[in-house]
């Protein structure tokens, strides 16, 4: 079933007696075919005749149950809200199998991002030729794309929707430093106390505003509370970054120096590669934390220096 609700008929009549209801994923079993209606059974017992065009294969709810089995673990890189009603889709596209759907105002966990082709109707046409000899209409490199974004509902159900119609859920504190970036996501680090309460410190994920990118995000921002001017400032930011969900945050003992929030982000190089970063927040200070192979290359770069500054030093000589 692909509608919210619809009643099931006891005969294709234009007065009919209602033989029961049926709601949106419920399986329902085809038992005969008749003028664009299917008799159906549900698993409650009921028989009653309905228009095929609210029926959907079984394969499809089979594929939105993986999909969501897949995803259970999945943790929500941002909050968000519908902002009309949306159909959830198994793959991105405007085109995929959908069958589920959400009303306006729907609050949804942002998992995943990816992204689709428009429709052709909406692709740009060729840049024409100014007239000049030898010049030919300039053929767009692709086809342009648009943002999906893989949600999960308070209904358990996951699927894909248009991006452009979940709005992520911002705290008003910094959605006004945005500058004119997208905030794709934003975690809170740690807590500070300025007097009586408690205030937020937050990690901000930023793009450019457009759809289509090859990045989740291209650039990080934490915002620290300054205690003595009562405002949030820029502790840290980085740029020109190819970062890519998921982003995950906790807390680390680091021995005598305590127990202070981390982060982590995954950053893609230019061949592809994806490679693991991971900070620290010391106070209003973010540092890097080496990793293990960071670690090992630093030592091998010095050991290497040391012998080649060795074998530069001039040797002693000895006195007969």
């Amino acid at each position: 079933m692909n509608a919210p609700q619809v009643v099931l008929r006891d005969r294709l009549a234009p007065i009919f007696e209602k033989k029961g209801t049926v709601k949106l994923g419920d399986k329902v079993y085809v038992l005969d075919h008749q003028r664009r209606f299917s008799l159906v059974r549900t698993e409650r017992g009921e028989e009653g005749w309905i228009s095929e065009r609210y029926l959907v294969d079984a394969g499809i709810f089979d594929k939105f149950k993986k999909l969501a089995d897949d995803n259970l673990k999945t943790p929500p890189q941002a909050k968000g809200t519908t902002r009309a009603l949306v159909n959830l889709h198994v793959e991105p596209g405007r085109d995929t199998d959908h069958l589920f759907q959400w009303k306006e105002g729907e609050k949804v966990e942002i998992l995943k991002r990816g992204t689709a082709p428009k429709p052709a109707a909406m692709q740009a046409p060729p840049k024409k030729a100014s007239g000049k000899k030898g010049e030919k209409d300039e053929e767009p490199e692709g086809p342009a794309l648009e943002d999906w974004s893989l949600v999960r509902g308070p209904d358990g159900h996951v699927g894909w929707v248009l991006g452009r119609l979940v709005d992520v859920d911002i705290p008003l504190d910094i959605a006004q430093y945005a500058e004119g970036q997208r905030i794709v996501s934003s975690f809170v680090l740690s807590e500070v106390q300025d007097g009586e309460k408690k205030v937020p410190q937050y990690l901000v994920m930023m793009t450019d505003n457009q759809d289509g990118l090859p990045w989740d995000y291209n650039q990080i921002r934490i915002f620290s509370w300054n205690l003595k001017r009562h405002r949030y400032e820029t502790a840290y930011r980085e740029r020109n970054l190819y970062g890519v969900f998921p982003v995950k945050i906790g807390t680390e003992d680091f021995g005598k120096e305590g127990v202070e929030p981390v982060f982590t982000l995954w950053v893609k190089s230019e061949d592809g590669k994806e490679s693991e970063r991971k900070y620290r927040m010391i106070g209003p200070i973010v540092r890097r934390v080496a990793s293990p192979e960071e670690l090992k290359a630093e030592a091998a770069e010095r050991a290497a220096r040391k012998a080649e500054e060795g074998k530069s030093k001039p040797k002693k000589k000895k006195r007969g």
